[in-house]
């Protein structure tokens, strides 16, 4: 039986050896095998798109892990970065500690963290990941993969793996995407540009 100070050691020993396949994915396959429209894989296996090619997501709302009501669309007018990962996945509890030193060091500088907790068969393995690992940003919970599948439409940046890592600009389009475990260097590599940009309008398409 494990016991919660057994099951922090174990957690611990997970974080070590997912370091080790931080570059790794648990699985591939998704709404589109591409870089999608306008596309440009970078250096750092960061796709990226040129803000006149950008578009515009599909619905991205539903409960949350905690059995909240979220509409990622309400976060337009930030930058989004929206996390895809799974509490089963080695490389998803390797970039974690990464996600949470940016988001708050971004907090209250129009950064908006999101999660989508993908792949599971109940809540309380998630749950207890983003506890753990003191996840300070909230997280949908899509445990058929429908959510992703309806919000990111074929053609698109779209996730592909776990983890897989969708940044949204200002107006709220796909700005980039990382289909492997990133760092926090990597993190505010692609946030600080989109800071930098100006947003095109409320009712930009």
């Amino acid at each position: 039986m494990t016991t919660p100070g057994s099951r922090g050691a174990v957690l611990t020993t997970l974080v070590a050896l997912a370091a080790t396949l931080s570059l790794t994915a648990c699985e591939t396959g998704g709404p589109d095998g591409g870089t999608g429209r306008g596309g440009a894989v970078g250096a750092d296996g960061v796709s990226t798109v040129p803000k006149g090619q950008r578009v515009l997501p599909g619905e991205l709302k539903g409960e949350t892990l905690d059995e909240k009501r979220l509409d990622i669309a309400d976060s337009r007018g930030q930058i989004v970065v929206i996390n895809v990962w799974g509490s089963w996945c080695p490389p998803c509890i390797a970039e974690a500690p990464h996600f949470v030193e940016v988001a708050k060091e971004t907090e209250g500088k129009g950064v908006a963290f999101i999660g989508i907790d993908t792949r599971e068969s109940g809540r309380i393995a998630p749950l207890a990941f983003q506890k753990d690992l003191g996840l300070p940003y909230p997280s949908l919970y899509d445990p058929t993969g429908r959510l992703i599948l309806n919000g990111f439409p074929k053609g698109t940046l779209n996730p592909q793996t776990l983890p897989s890592t969708i940044f949204l600009d200002r107006d709220g389009k796909i700005a980039a995407r990382a289909l492997r475990a990133i760092s926090a260097d990597t993190l505010r590599k692609v946030i600080e540009p989109l800071l930098a940009e100006k947003r095109s309008g409320p009712d930009s398409q």
